[in-house]
């Protein structure tokens, strides 16, 4: 069978998925503008057309770099369509736009479409966090504009599948009855429970170990939709009732979802200042984004590991730390309670309570054989759920088979 995937910054999600088919004998093909090579996989990368327009209307310009990268990649694909290649099934994000004009270049291709989430001006994270909730209309407006192209790739897609029922839940309710729930997958056997040592950690060079006060944070970037700042301000109370604590977080300066600090500045500096004079700083220990196997290495040192998110996507991070026996305070909120069922496997605080944040935190050190069950029930919760070569690559190449045999 000839399989083309499409994202922009391939393999993204689909790393285990194309690759499982690419050494299984498939055809295998990725379209991107950035992509990574992968075994068993052809990689094609293609430029993009053109930049976009100079004071465009501002609810137009999300909607049009969009159509510029369906633009860019239909164009691509026009080539290689010339080239007689035609796959039998197209597997994408449609997140960015290259998948809105593949139908035209190949209509007789059914497509599967892996779906991340849909923009809402209620209900999910638009507006949840009062500290930065635009009241003008215009925001709103903006949000209904940015599902433009999303809205139109669910009338193109022959099926779909998401990663999690609430992230389904953010589609229209019309298009819910084609979106399969199959999470990326967790590799449970790499990602298991083990004692670890890290040597020169931070500016002191300090070597830590497996059964420290170690709590663990991690953001793929430090900024408000995953907590930071709330994370930040519980930082005092938890240090005066845990003096011998060490904080390690992971994450960049930049931003990956929501608004940009203000320029000049980053998210990171701003609530760091915030606190920095009401807080012992060398315990506090700003790691950057590592590389993964330093990140598992982190992650098994963890006595309690902190994960806060607006009503958003699910972090890849909260699983693997769930699949490493860590012990997760998590926000109150639907991605994270899907998952985690409080004092079963792990911990719930609301998000917005920073001393009650502090003080689960604190508690869980404090007590740590009284959490140990919810540790191997987290790990159990992911092996039963979420495992990657046991449940999800499994379902992923079972729901391919089913949609490459449609009829369109």
């Amino acid at each position: 069978m000839k399989i083309l995937f499409v994202h922009q910054n391939f393999p993204g999600q689909f790393r285990h998925l194309a690759s499982s088919l690419g050494t299984g004998g498939h055809n295998v093909r990725a379209m991107a503008i950035h992509g990574q090579a992968l075994k068993g996989v052809e990689v094609c990368n293609y430029p993009v057309s053109r930049g976009s327009t100079q004071n465009i209307h501002p609810l137009a310009g999300d909607y049009e770099t969009k159509l510029i990268r369906a633009d860019s990649c239909a164009s691509a694909a026009a080539r290689m369509r010339a080239e007689d290649y035609t796959p039998d099934l197209i597997v994408g994000h449609p997140g960015w736009g290259e998948m809105l004009f593949l139908k035209d270049i190949w209509p007789q291709v059914p497509h599967l479409h892996f779906l991340e989430f849909y923009y809402s001006p209620t209900g999910g994270d638009v507006g949840f966090d009062p500290e930065f909730r635009r009241s003008e209309w215009q925001n709103l407006a903006r949000v209904r504009a940015k599902n433009a192209n999303g809205l139109l790739n669910l009338e193109l897609m022959d099926a779909a599948y998401s990663p999690t029922y609430w992230q389904r839940s953010s589609y229209p309710a019309l298009y819910q009855p084609q979106i399969e729930v199959i999470h990326d997958g967790i590799d449970t056997d790499l990602l298991a429970p083990g004692s670890a040592q890290v040597a020169n950690v931070g500016p002191n060079k300090l070597t830590l170990k497996t059964g420290m006060e170690i709590v663990t944070f991690v953001n793929r970037n430090l900024e408000p939709y995953r907590g930071y700042h709330i994370f930040m301000r519980a930082l005092p109370r938890l240090q005066a009732l845990r003096p011998n604590a060490l904080f390690l977080l992971v994450g960049g300066d930049g931003v990956s979802y929501g608004a940009a600090a203000p320029k000049g500045t980053s998210w990171k500096d701003i609530f760091l200042e915030e606190v920095k004079d009401k807080v012992d700083m060398s315990r506090v220990i700003f790691l950057g984004n590592l590389p993964y196997n330093s990140f598992i290495g982190i992650l098994r040192l963890s006595a309690a590991h902190v994960y806060l998110s607006y009503p958003f996507v699910l972090s890849w991070s909260m699983l693997e730390a769930m699949s490493l026996g860590a012990l997760i305070v998590g926000s109150r909120t639907p991605p994270v309670e899907e998952v985690i069922e409080h004092e079963r496997n792990g911990v719930l605080v609301d998000f917005f309570d920073v001393d009650g944040l502090a003080d689960r935190v604190a508690h869980v050190l404090a007590n740590p054989q009284h959490y140990q069950g919810m540790r191997e029930a987290a790990r159990q919760t992911v092996i039963d759920r979420y495992d990657l070569r046991r449940h999800c690559l499994p379902q992923q190449l079972a729901l391919v088979e089913r949609v490459a045999a449609m009829k369109v």
